[in-house]
């Protein structure tokens, strides 16, 4: 069953849980994480590493209502984990809980690992199998199941604590129903995969909500048993201390926690680095104690595995005697067969994502995959593309902006609040001769560079756009825009040389005054000898004026 489910729109496409994914299991498409089912082992690792809480687990709550609105006599089946989820809540409270929710009854599923291990030990005094691994977390079977196909015969064919109480409690009340209560995800699927055992699944989570909204409070009482050994099932070698091994059984004895480990120990059995050995697996961290709804809320490895020790006895749950055959189960291969790329096709997808040589390769994971050649193979096999290369979009980002930067006209230099040069192009460097941009990269700008302005803009936060400056040390006027980012808390700095345009305007200047000089002086000229004809005029008109008066008298007395 899909047990695991992605709420779409809080994808951030962060590939955190594909960095954490032990399988790979996740492909990428439209900016989205999907889970594919045919390779997840429900391990629950991007269920408790999503930042954005967009894997969810499914939940059965509702299914778990109706089975109590039956009237069918419904009983519960306690992980022994429930102590490390409920501090200081034993069996008998949690019972009496879980029955005021309208349950028939609750027991230990730790009754259940009793009746497993028995078996266990049988096949290791048998002494038969050359390698036996065990096969309570059924994420262990799927990643065998899945990913290590060949080494499938080794699990041991028996069946979980889970279903093996489900059976016993079957066994005892016909007719009843088995809801199993634990802290893992992968036990919604061993339910649903295994028809006739277990009816629903809730996590620790989900009952802790039906406590909530019944308003019911475990009684904080706790219960110490001696004959309860299999307490010590979800912890680290929890199986193993609850083994009676004979001393000369031939076997070495190992657990192993961990996804990573667990791989690790699968790819040494398949080359042929292991025999004669039991090894117990479980995929999350310390066991069923570290399962995925603990470690989400409830993240406490080692106060969680004193509080299962400081109820496990000594002793074994007494328990019916079965038949072996009542007890086995068989395992399945689940294949996933993937299309892989040639050599040449890999190379090609290296190209694109801007890998053209080994040194290129940096495998730093950012992508999720361990190597870049792994991420490859992911994009012939449609689970990833090329842009998830944040290495290559940096590079290419960088690339592009240092294009621009590299060949604009304008000068660009970036500082930091302590004013210590950050960036500087090469025409900021010509305006400033600077030979090399080393000379002056996380020096003090106060070297090159009057800081007052830089100051000015640092105390007031008010930008400068377009300033005209002199700079005299270096004969050139230029005009300084700069501009403070709050965000990165840099200042850049423009400069546009304008010592051209200066230059050609002071000279303009210069003409100018030059012809308004002249200009006077013409005018000056001209109006001297204006005055000068002027005064000639006024003198020649005084004298005809004379003369005409003279002739009009000698004419009037003839």
């Amino acid at each position: 069953m899909d047990c695991l489910t992605l709420k779409k729109s809080n994808c951030k496409n962060c590939y955190k849980c594909l960095r954490h994914c032990p399988v790979k299991s996740i492909r990428f498409s439209g900016n989205q994480a999907y889970i594919i089912g045919n390779e997840c082992i429900l391990c629950g690792r991007c269920f408790v590493v999503c930042p954005q809480d967009a894997k969810q687990i499914v939940s059965e709550t509702e299914k778990v209502r109706v089975l109590l609105q039956t009237g069918a006599q419904v009983i519960v089946s306690l992980a022994p984990s429930f102590v490390a989820n409920y501090e200081n809540v034993g069996i008998d409270a949690m019972r009496e809980a879980l029955m005021k929710l309208g349950f028939s009854g609750a027991e230990e599923t730790a009754i259940g690992a009793t009746i497993v291990k028995k078996e266990y030990e049988k096949m290791v005094n048998d002494g038969g199998r050359d390698v036996i691994i065990s096969s309570c977390c059924h994420s262990v079977n799927l990643l065998v199941q899945k990913h290590f196909p060949a080494l499938v015969p080794l699990l041991a064919d028996v069946l979980s604590p889970m279903q093996a109480h489900a059976a016993d409690i079957k066994k005892r009340f016909p007719g009843a129903k088995v809801v199993f209560i634990g802290p893992c995800v992968a036990k919604k699927d061993e339910a649903a995969q295994y028809d006739g055992f277990v009816d629903a699944v809730l996590t620790f989570d989900e009952l802790s909500e039906l406590f909530r909204e019944a308003g019911i409070e475990p009684e904080k009482i706790e219960n110490h048993d001696e004959n309860s050994r299999a307490r010590f099932f979800p912890t680290t070698g929890g199986i193993l201390k609850t083994m009676d091994k004979k001393e000369d059984c031939g076997y070495t004895f190992m657990a192993i926690d961990t996804a990573e480990n667990c791989i690790a120990a699968l790819r040494d059995i398949e080359n042929g680095g292991l025999h004669k050995c039991f090894i117990e697996m479980s995929i999350c961290p310390g066991s069923c104690v570290g399962g995925p709804v603990m470690e989400k809320f409830h993240c406490s490895p080692v106060k969680d595995y004193a509080a299962v020790s400081a109820v496990a006895g000594k002793r074994d749950f007494a328990v019916d005697e079965y038949a072996e055959s009542e007890l086995r189960k068989s395992f399945e291969l689940i294949e996933h067969s993937l299309p892989m790329p040639s050599e040449r096709e890999i190379t090609e997808i290296l190209h694109r994502m801007g890998k053209t040589k080994p040194s290129d390769e940096l495998n730093c994971g950012s992508c999720g995959y361990d190597t870049c050649r792994e991420k490859a193979v992911a994009i012939y096999q449609g689970k990833a593309s090329v842009t998830m290369c944040l290495p290559y979009l940096k590079e290419k980002a960088e690339s592009f902006s240092d294009t621009i930067v590299r060949n604009t006209p304008n000068g660009l230099i970036v500082l930091n609040e302590n004013l210590e040069v950050q960036q500087i192009n090469k025409a900021a460097q010509k305006i400033l001769n600077i030979r090399l941009s080393s000379d002056i990269l996380g020096g003090q700008i106060v070297r090159v560079y009057d800081p007052c302005d830089f100051l000015e803009v640092l105390n007031t936060r008010q930008d400068i756009r377009n300033k005209r400056v002199f700079l005299a040390e270096y004969e050139k006027y230029v005009e300084e825009s700069i501009i403070y980012d709050k965000e990165y808390r840099l200042l850049f700095c423009i400069l546009r040389d304008v010592t051209e345009e200066e230059t050609q305007r002071r000279k303009k200047e210069t003409i100018s005054r030059q012809t308004v000089e002249v200009a006077d002086k013409v005018v000056d000229k001209q109006m001297r000898i204006v005055q000068e004809i002027a005064s000639l005029l006024g003198e020649t008109a005084a004298e005809t004026k004379i003369a005409l008066s003279k002739l009009k008298e000698s004419i009037a007395c003839e």
